[in-house]
């Protein structure tokens, strides 16, 4: 008999997760976040062995994230019509695919579109997992279960740099696909053994692919004139060719969204003032925190500045991810005890103050210089993301959480690629001017790294003064789901009930 939808309410008798509901969806997560954490640590060595420059390789990170907030909604719509465990497994597949074509590919090009399409797969994976969880578990059990998949995130997200540093050192930039995908691979058969089936049968059988090509639409012409626009010139007919694009496509995107049955975005819910400052924190703190680490895991290597090796890069990030980790169980106290607009000022605050840090950056600097801004930057944004994670999902009605969590989840990814091209863009154009006026290597590295982390700071910033827009969410107790939440919010937004 298939599973209905929805996951119980904290009242309902204890149900726990099946053992094999939790090992393949907290395995595939733990692989999926891994991956994805890994891969700038890669850069360096996929562009010595492919010929490619790494401004090029930024949009095997920024892809990733365009195609994700394509389909991170339609992906878990898709399971709710069709069958969770089926897209699911056609999540893992894809990985699986992505994984292949990316250790066999000879060329920047094949890697980039490996990551696009492996960005679809991770999306999949992660919307389908949560839904598993949450239908085949209830009351206290769910709870266990959510914080054990939110653990298993955050875990991947933390050893991946690692793990892809001590690889390349040890078997190439492709182990790290050829392993993922074995892992992957694994879960297939205890996913198609030990999961049941489950679909939402009260959902529309309508889904927004309209919705989909359109927000890649807007997405993919606005961060490729992110990144060319100094080469193309900002004033270009190239420039402003892809910004009327995505201009036109967001009017014909919101068209849409105003008439589809069932739409990817739900307009309505942009009204909610909670919901919009917890959104906008959710895509700064996303975009800061990913558009450093792609820019410390190369000026880590570079042979003009640090040169670490791979996995020594790996291990230099680890006080980022430890500081993220480290503040998660404080998260769900601190909002009891403040209220979520004060813990979000303070670890806006916290990030901002690490990124201006990192604006006084030197080429003679070393290592230790940076862990003090990589620890307030990760703490902070630690703070961010679980209040905001919660808040966005506490603020609407019962039967509008699934779409709250998916408005949050978009602007996760939209973040993380926009901040990316951009932070790209700046270090790429800021280096080659000093390097032109004829500054050292080092110090050209260093003044794209500062500019860099100045537009972060801002961000940052920005960050702490909106977060008055989360005052409305109220201090209140923490819903049992709130620690899972946390944990698991870096990478996705876990639905908690109101309370």
């Amino acid at each position: 008999m298939e599973a209905q939808a929805g996951g119980a309410l904290p009242g309902d008798a204890v149900r726990s997760a099946p053992v094999a509901v939790l090992i393949a969806t907290c395995v595939s997560t733990l692989v999926v976040n891994a991956n994805t954490s890994a891969v700038s640590i890669l850069l360096p060595a996929i562009s010595a062995d492919t010929g490619t420059s790494l401004d090029v390789l930024q949009w095997a990170v920024t892809g990733y994230s365009l195609v994700g907030a394509a389909v991170i909604v339609t992906s878990g719509a898709l399971g709710d019509v069709f069958g969770r465990r089926l897209v699911f497994l056609g999540g893992l597949a894809l990985f699986i695919a992505s994984c292949v074509l990316i250790a066999l590919s000879g060329s920047g090009a094949g890697v980039i579109a490996g990551r696009a399409i492996q960005g679809a797969a991770g999306a999949t994976i992660l919307a389908c997992g949560m839904s598993l969880l949450s239908v085949s578990t209830s009351g206290a059990g769910q709870v266990r279960a959510v914080t054990l998949w939110g653990g298993a995130s955050a875990v991947g997200a933390a050893a991946g740099p690692l793990v892809g540093g001590v690889l390349v050192d040890g078997t190439g930039w492709q182990g790290l696909f050829w392993i993922d995908a074995g892992i992957a691979l694994a879960c297939v058969p205890i996913t198609l053994k030990g999961v049941a089936e489950s679909r939402d049968p009260a959902r529309s059988r309508s889904i927004d692919f309209a919705g989909t090509l359109l927000i890649a639409a807007v997405l993919a012409p606005a961060l490729l004139a992110l990144s060319e626009g100094a080469s193309w010139g900002w004033a270009s007919a190239a420039v402003l060719g892809c910004f009327a694009v995505a201009l036109v496509s967001a009017v014909a995107f919101v068209a849409v969204e105003r008439r589809v049955e069932a739409p990817l975005v739900d307009l309505r819910l942009l009204k909610d003032r909670v919901l919009i400052g917890a959104t906008v924190a959710i895509l700064l703190s996303a975009g800061v925190i990913n558009g450093l680490m792609y820019l410390v895991s190369l000026y880590f290597q570079n042979p003009a500045t640090l040169g670490l090796s791979p996995f020594e890069a790996g291990l230099a990030t680890l006080p980022a991810t430890v500081g993220l980790i480290a503040v998660t169980p404080l998260i769900p106290r601190m909002v009891q005890r403040l209220g979520i607009g004060p813990v979000l000022a303070a670890g806006f605050a916290a990030a901002t103050a690490g990124c201006a840090l990192l604006v006084f950056v030197q080429g003679d600097w070393r290592y230790g210089a940076f862990v003090l801004p990589l620890v307030l930057l990760a703490a902070g944004l630690g703070l961010v993301n679980g209040p905001a994670s919660s808040a966005s999902t506490s603020s609407v009605s019962a039967d509008d959480v699934g779409a709250a969590s998916g408005i949050s989840n978009m602007a996760r990814y939209i973040g993380a690629a926009a901040f990316t091209a951009a932070v790209a863009t700046v270090n790429a154009t800021l280096g080659e001017s000093r390097r032109s006026d004829g500054d050292g290597a080092a110090d050209a590295l260093a003044a794209g790294l500062s500019g860099a982390c100045l537009l972060l700071a801002v961000a940052s910033g920005t960050g702490m003064l909106l977060s008055v827009l989360a005052v409305r969410a109220r201090r209140r107790r923490a819903a049992p789901g709130a620690y899972g939440a946390a944990a698991a919010s870096h990478a996705h937004t876990v639905p908690v009930g109101r309370r």
